[in-house]
């Protein structure tokens, strides 16, 4: 057996048809859906970027430990475990905070490949390639901040010429190449490649025809790629005319259609290559991405709403057993590990690596098998010291800390006064983002903070996040 990572950045479930959406073009990722088991209910626990790959690498939680930074010494990956195991493993992305010094995320793995050039990645440093921002909205930047990471992407593209430059596009034919190169020394078994494609992540700058897929006809200004995120409006709406945000939520769509694209050409070499039948194949993302709900654009503020926190979460089980699948129970990043080691009947492995923690994800064989229904009522998220959330069925409740001076009562960092913002939201679940021309304010899965209607409720959730972190923490 093989096992296949996908891994796509900041790609919303309710952006894809498989997930429910009519409007935006996702033909390939659909049609792999139909032959997969497909998550209803995932959700990341720590946020954002490289707290989500801890969890997917470790089985651990981040939430109550630790955020943005590096794998730790004591740390055992899934890619040393199989490599453990006889797997041939890649790692190959264009996530370039994985490349940052001292991440380490690309230990365990026999070949690694960093594709550079993504957000501000500082790959291009040639002082003689001039940006012309004239060419682009000011909307794009606002502060120096801002602009030097704007003119910094400009440049590491500035050689583009046809969509194969586009970076999901590098990266697919990498991940192509090497597996290509696998089976022509006759690997066609325990092969472990983990794709790691940044996009759909912003700049979103698909090629054009795909964002005149959904352009709204009235927009004619400059384009807007990365809406600015610094300075006092930086990343909220009211920085933005709702003609400009439909345009930004439509350069999205269309980056998301790229993505489909490129993920599909990747689905038919699998096939090619006879890959396809015996592979577990997994296609997830990290986090969402907020496009206008509760007043912001980007990931520019912690807060772990639906539309940031719930995730891609499909899995193509070898030789089509349990396709066609559809889950409602609550699933975590935590949780990939364990249930590759289970499907693998691996999980004695773990007691060969005397300095690796206990995994605390769960197996989601039981419930893809039908053998329980759920393995936990709730599902939490946040970030790292700076919120808090929990969801069920229903309902969702936000903790931000008022203080965080210092921290206590053993569950991670908690403020001592315990003095929190709250807010409570019915989930509407059925929700699906409007067309970008049929786009207006308010339109969220989360509308309006029922807090002080239901007391009680926040009560009972917030004791069951507390309960779940508890559990984690033993």
């Amino acid at each position: 057996m093989n096992i296949i990572v996908i891994m796509l950045d900041s790609l919303r479930p309710d952006h894809l048809g498989c997930y429910g959406n009519p409007w935006i073009k996702t033909p390939n990722i659909d049609e792999f859906s139909r032959e997969a088991v497909v998550f209803e209910r995932a959700y990341a626990e720590g946020l954002p970027t490289l707290p989500v790959r801890t969890a997917l690498f470790t089985g651990r939680y981040t939430l109550m430990w630790r955020g943005w930074q590096h794998l730790e010494p004591s740390d055992v990956t899934l890619a040393e475990i199989l490599w453990d195991s006889g797997f041939t493993s890649a790692f190959i992305t264009d996530t370039y905070h994985m490349h940052k010094p001292r991440m380490a995320y690309e230990r365990g793995f026999d070949y690694v490949r960093f594709i550079r050039g993504q957000e501000a990645d500082p790959y291009i440093i040639d002082p003689s390639i001039k940006v012309d921002l004239s060419k682009w909205h000011p909307k794009n930047y606002f502060t120096d901040g801002d602009r030097e990471v704007f003119i910094q992407y400009l440049k590491n593209r500035h050689d583009w010429k046809s969509e194969e430059d586009h970076f999901i596009a590098k990266v697919v034919k990498a991940g192509i190449e090497w597996l290509e190169s696998q089976v022509n020394k006759g690997r066609k078994d325990k092969l472990f490649l983990w794709l790691d494609c940044f996009d759909p992540h912003e700049p979103w700058d698909p090629p054009e025809e795909y964002y005149n897929l959904y352009a709204p006809k009235e927009y004619d200004d400059l384009l807007i790629i990365q809406p600015f995120t610094r300075g006092e409006k930086g990343g909220l709406v009211e920085a933005f005319t709702e003609l400009e945000v439909r345009h930004i939520r439509a350069q999205y769509a269309g980056e998301v259609t790229l993505v489909d694209k490129w993920v599909g050409l990747f689905f038919k070499k699998l096939k090619e290559l006879e890959l396809w039948d015996n592979s577990l194949i997994v296609l997830l993302s990290d986090h969402g991405e907020p496009l206008g709900e509760h007043g912001i654009i980007r990931k520019v503020r912690p807060w772990p709403y639906e539309e940031l926190s719930r995730i891609v979460f499909i899995m193509k089980f070898p030789n089509g057993e349990v396709s066609g699948k559809r889950i409602k129970a609550f699933v975590q990043t935590p949780d990939l590990l364990p249930t590759v080691l289970d499907l693998l009947k691996l999980p004695e492995k773990r007691s060969r690596w005397s300095v690796s923690p206990e995994v605390q994800g769960k197996s989601l064989i039981p419930i893809i098998r039908g053998e329980v229904e759920d393995i936990r009522d709730v599902a939490i998220a946040g970030h790292f010291g700076k919120s808090w959330s929990v969801r069920d069925e229903e309902f969702s409740l936000y903790l931000w800390p008022k203080w965080r001076t210092s921290y206590t009562f053993g569950i991670g960092p908690v403020p001592r006064q315990e003095k929190f913002r709250e807010e409570l939201y019915r989930i509407d679940r059925s929700y699906i983002p409007p067309r970008p021309e049929e786009w207006s304010i308010g339109s969220q899965p989360e509308r309006d903070n029922v807090i002080e209607e239901f007391k009680d409720r926040a009560m009972e959730l917030e004791l069951k996040l507390r309960r779940e972190l508890m559990r984690i923490m033993r």
